[in-house]
C-alpha cells in the first residue's frame, strides 16, 4: 500500500478540519452569490479551488468557512452579513452534503452522519465596528471565530502587515478578547502582529487558533507565527494551523509575491482580486517572471518545524483555498490534502499523530472554548465596554 493510500484511509476516520476558506468571497467577487452560476455540487476546476467532489476527494470532514469583506469597504458590516448568509444558502442547498456546526458535539454528529460539518469564522476585527453587541450578533448568526485584524490594523489592535500603531491590544482589544471568551468564540491569531499574539495570550481564558499561518522560522514573513508565540501553544491549549499560501511558506515566493502585487496595484487591481480579469494580469506577469513554486513537502517542513516547537496536539490545517491566487504544486486545490498527509507519513508521522493533525485538535479547542464560556457566563454578564471609554 502505498503512502497516499495509506493517507486515505486515514483520512475516512479522521478527515481534515479546514480552519480557512474563502469560497463565499470567491462567489461575491466572481457571481454575486449566483449559487447555480458557480454550483458546487459540480467541478468548478475553471473557477474555483472549491467544490463538494473534491471536497470528498480531499478527505475534509468540517470546514470553516471564512465570512471575511475587504477592510476598505464602506460598510463592512453588511457585507460580512451577506458573506454569512451566503454560508447558510449553501449549507441549505446541500443538505446531503453540508451540515451546520456550531460546537464540537456538532461537528462529531456531522462527522458521524457522513456530513461536512460548516462552521464560519470572520477574518478581521473592522466585521464588528469597534462594537461587542455587533460581535455578539455575530456569534448568534453563528461565526465561531474572530480574526482580530485582516491586513490592516484596527482601532483596537495591530495588524502584521501594517505600520504598529497600538503595540499590540488596546484596553478595549483586551475587552474584545475577553467577551469572546465569555461568548465561546475562538481567538483567532492569523493576521496579527506578532505584539498582539503575546497581548491576546496575557488576556485570554481560552485556547486560541491559528486559523491560517505557519511557522515563522522556516519563512520569515510577518504574517507568521515567531517560535516564541508557538512555544506558548501547550499551556494555551491553542492550535496553529499550517496555511498553504506560496508567499508564507516559500522565503523565494516572497519577494515575487510583493512585486506581483505591485503589478496587480499598476494595472488598477487590489492584490487579492481573483476575478477572470485580475487573473489575467496575475498570469501574464507569471510568463513574464515565473513563479517560484512550492510544494506540498514545503509545508510538510513547516508542520516539522511547528511539531518541534509546539506539539503534535497544538496543530492543524487551514489551507486558505479560494484566498490566494497561487497554491503549491500537488495542494492545487481542496483535493490535494492526502498529499500533504502522504508526504508527512514518509517522514515518520504516526497515524496517531496525524489524526491530532486532521481532525481532533481543531475538535478539542472548539469544545475547550465552549468549556470556558460556560464558566464564565456563570460569573458576569455582557460587556457594555465602548472603544471610547476604554481607549479614550
Amino acid at each position: 500500500m502505498t503512502s497516499l493510500d495509506r493517507a486515505r484511509l486515514l483520512l475516512r476516520e479522521f478527515p481534515v478540519v479546514d480552519g480557512h476558506n474563502d469560497l463565499p468571497w470567491a462567489l461575491r467577487e466572481q457571481v454575486r452569490y449566483d449559487l447555480d452560476a458557480r454550483d458546487i455540487a459540480t467541478h468548478q476546476d475553471a473557477h474555483l479551488h472549491t467544490d463538494l467532489p473534491r471536497l470528498r476527494e480531499g478527505g475534509v470532514g468540517a470546514q470553516f468557512w471564512s465570512v471575511y469583506v475587504r477592510c476598505d469597504l464602506p460598510d463592512p458590516v453588511a457585507a460580512t452579513l451577506e458573506q454569512i448568509d451566503c454560508v447558510g444558502r449553501l449549507i441549505a442547498r446541500h443538505p446531503g452534503e453540508l451540515q451546520r456546526a456550531l460546537t464540537a458535539a456538532d461537528m462529531e454528529a456531522a462527522r458521524a452522519g457522513g456530513r461536512i460539518a460548516s462552521l464560519m469564522g470572520a477574518e478581521g476585527g473592522h466585521s464588528i465596528a469597534n462594537s461587542l453587541g455587533t460581535l455578539r450578533g455575530l456569534y448568534e448568526l453563528g461565526v465561531r471565530y474572530l480574526t482580530l485584524t485582516h491586513n490592516d490594523n484596527v482601532a483596537w489592535a495591530d495588524s502584521a502587515t501594517d505600520e504598529p500603531r497600538a503595540g499590540g491590544l488596546t484596553a478595549f482589544g483586551r475587552e474584545v478578547v475577553r467577551e469572546m471568551n465569555r461568548l465561546g468564540m475562538l481567538v483567532d491569531l492569523s493576521h496579527v502582529a506578532a505584539t498582539t499574539m503575546r497581548d491576546a495570550l496575557d488576556t485570554t481564558d481560552a485556547p486560541v487558533i491559528f486559523s491560517h499561518s505557519s511557522a515563522r522560522a522556516v519563512c520569515d514573513h510577518p504574517r507568521n507565527i515567531p517560535d516564541d508565540v508557538l512555544e506558548r501553544l501547550p499551556a494555551n491549549g491553542g492550535v496553529a494551523m499550517v496555511t498553504f499560501v506560496p508567499k508564507f511558506v516559500l522565503r523565494a515566493a516572497v519577494d515575487w509575491t510583493a512585486a506581483a502585487d505591485e503589478n496587480m496595484r499598476a494595472h488598477g487591481f487590489h492584490p487579492l482580486d481573483t476575478t477572470a480579469e485580475a487573473m489575467k494580469v496575475h498570469r501574464a506577469f507569471e510568463e513574464r517572471h515565473p513563479r517560484p513554486v512550492a510544494t506540498a513537502a514545503t509545508v510538510a517542513d513547516h508542520l516539522d518545524h511547528m511539531r518541534e516547537v509546539a506539539g503534535v496536539d497544538h496543530l492543524g490545517i487551514g489551507g486558505d483555498y479560494d484566498g490566494t491566487a497561487f497554491t503549491p504544486e500537488g495542494l492545487d486545490d481542496v483535493s490535494g490534502y492526502p498529499n500533504l498527509i502522504a508526504e508527512l507519513l514518509d517522514r515518520g508521522w504516526s497515524t496517531t499523530d496525524l489524526a491530532k493533525l486532521t481532525w481532533q485538535n481543531a475538535v478539542r479547542v472548539l469544545g475547550a472554548a465552549e468549556d470556558v464560556a460556560r464558566d464564565l457566563r456563570a460569573r458576569r454578564g455582557p460587556s457594555n465596554a465602548t472603544l471610547e471609554q476604554l481607549d479614550g
